[in-house]
């Protein structure tokens, strides 16, 4: 397999971007950091965006970065020794690419949208870990969080039903979505196929599924079926199987 090595150059606006008006500074990573651990942050990152469709690292190759997706979202796949793949997982603003201390993927993450990546060199990035407590506690907190949601996924796919799959992964997204908008509106950023493999559903079941749904008023569709929107984000919740905590944190 050929080693997959990204370029560092920074893109566009976001080159010169200021971290306090970052539209994730206050979910990613560096959410607790201080003044002083931001500066050592704001020193080493870079920007680097993926058209949807490209690779963004190969299971099982040498990964020299992490960092935080800024806007877009990506698929973390598995594959099996017969070429089967599964969809393990979804990372979308504010989710961390990458783990400190591993230096091979363990998942091939795959842009399914354009995406922008802040990203740190991860061998000063480790470093810097040991000498930023902030940065530490949120890494783990973020790490706890995603543990939990793993767990949550376990008793979606062993559990619930066709139904409340849908409606669990249209609530992840619309989470993502910002607060004070009535009502909640998110592009999807799967499609049909894409969130059959991650549901284990087929892609007729979502079809039906999103149509009961709408049908029944939980939700509304704009954009020719590619943006949900949600006046009751309690009654998802409900079709969703959970009550107002619900399930994966943002």
């Amino acid at each position: 397999m050929t080693r997959y090595i990204p370029n560092f150059t920074a893109f566009g606006a976001l080159a010169s971007q200021d971290c306090a008006s970052c539209p994730i500074r206050h979910r990613a990573v560096c959410a607790k950091c201080d003044g002083a651990e931001m500066d050592h942050l704001a020193d080493m990152k870079s920007y680097r965006s993926w058209e949807a469709g490209e690779t963004i690292a190969l299971e099982g190759d040498v990964l020299p970065f992490v960092g935080s997706v800024v806007q877009g979202c990506a698929t973390l796949t598995r594959s099996l020794e017969d070429g089967r793949v599964q969809m393990v997982g979804l990372l979308m603003p504010s989710d961390f690419v990458g783990r400190p201390g591993r230096t091979v993927a363990p998942y091939e993450v795959t842009a399914v949208t354009d995406l922008t990546l802040c990203m740190f060199d991860r061998e000063r990035f480790e470093t810097l870990l040991n000498e930023a407590p902030h940065l530490a506690s949120r890494l783990v907190e973020m790490s706890l969080d995603e543990l939990d949601a793993a767990r949550d996924w376990m008793l979606l796919l062993g559990r619930k039903t066709a139904r409340e799959r849908v409606a669990t992964l249209l609530a992840l997204v619309l989470r993502r979505a910002p607060t004070d908008a009535n009502p909640l509106r998110a592009d999807l950023p799967l499609g049909r196929e894409a969130m059959a493999s991650y549901l284990g559903l087929t892609i007729e079941t979502v079809s039906r599924q999103i149509t009961a749904l709408r049908r029944d008023g939980v939700i509304r569709l704009d954009g020719g079926g590619r943006t949900v929107l949600c006046d009751d984000f309690a009654a998802l919740l409900t079709a969703a199987g959970d009550d107002e905590d619900g399930i994966m944190p943002s």
